[in-house]
């Protein structure tokens, strides 16, 4: 356990850390931002690597047992955390790695939703993970994903409005952080056919397809089916 605890922890402080910190800027200023990119990425495997091999040999205790009910409510939760990322990889967003460019034009599609569409598919999955699996060495792992995809929102946020003020202002007035926040509060109206029909399709069939090879891929099934 305290290998995953430190690569856990190792992982939170290059995205938190250093990615969501001055760090960031004062690291991107002396090797460049492209330079700095291809560190951030590399660290970023490496980490992932050390938590996963962290994770697999880590000794658990079992802490809670989520009941069946409680089970498929988090299988349902995964639909729009398919949904989302795949929203976020087929429609360029501003938030995202080199979005720049998106921040002058009007927000559309999944934008209207969320401006980070990304990070909430990661926080859905990380949470989902966390309760349905119910044990230390899982609140350790999916928690480490859980911090960073909660904290990475307002970190992005803030990177944006030093950088760009202006383009930043625009796109804070029409959209928000927490899914139909700006619709509820009538900043924005949600637009199914700029969504297009390929992430809710797509992410129906990717989310029903891991439902059933989930237990071959990963020797557990999220719920029973069948008798």
């Amino acid at each position: 356990m305290a290998w995953l605890l430190l690569a856990a922890l190792l992982w939170i402080f290059v995205h938190v850390g250093i990615s969501g910190s001055g760090l960031r800027g004062a690291i991107a200023g002396r090797i460049g931002e492209g330079a700095y990119r291809g560190v951030f990425s590399g660290l970023s495997f490496l980490t992932i690597a050390l938590l996963v091999r962290a994770w697999g040999a880590a000794e658990t205790t079992p802490l809670w047992t989520a009941p069946d009910w409680l089970r498929w409510i988090l299988v349902l939760l995964m639909l729009p955390a398919f949904i989302l990322f795949v929203a976020a990889v087929t429609k360029p967003n501003p938030t995202a790695i080199g979005g720049d460019r998106e921040l002058g034009a009007e927000p559309r599609g999944i934008q209207r939703v969320t401006r980070h569409p990304m990070l909430w598919a990661f926080a859905l999955w990380a949470f989902v993970h966390l309760v349905g699996n119910g044990d230390s060495a899982a609140i350790v792992f999916f928690g480490a994903f859980l911090v960073t995809a909660l904290a990475g929102m307002p970190s992005i946020d803030a990177k944006l409005a030093a950088r760009v003020p202006g383009a930043w202002l625009r796109l804070a007035a029409t959209t928000s952080i927490l899914p139909f926040g700006a619709i509820a509060a009538g900043r924005n109206r949600l637009v199914l056919a700029e969504i297009g029909w390929i992430p809710p399709v797509v992410g129906l069939v990717a989310w029903a397809a891991l439902l059933h090879f989930h237990r071959s891929l990963f020797g557990v099934a999220p719920v029973l089916m069948g008798g």
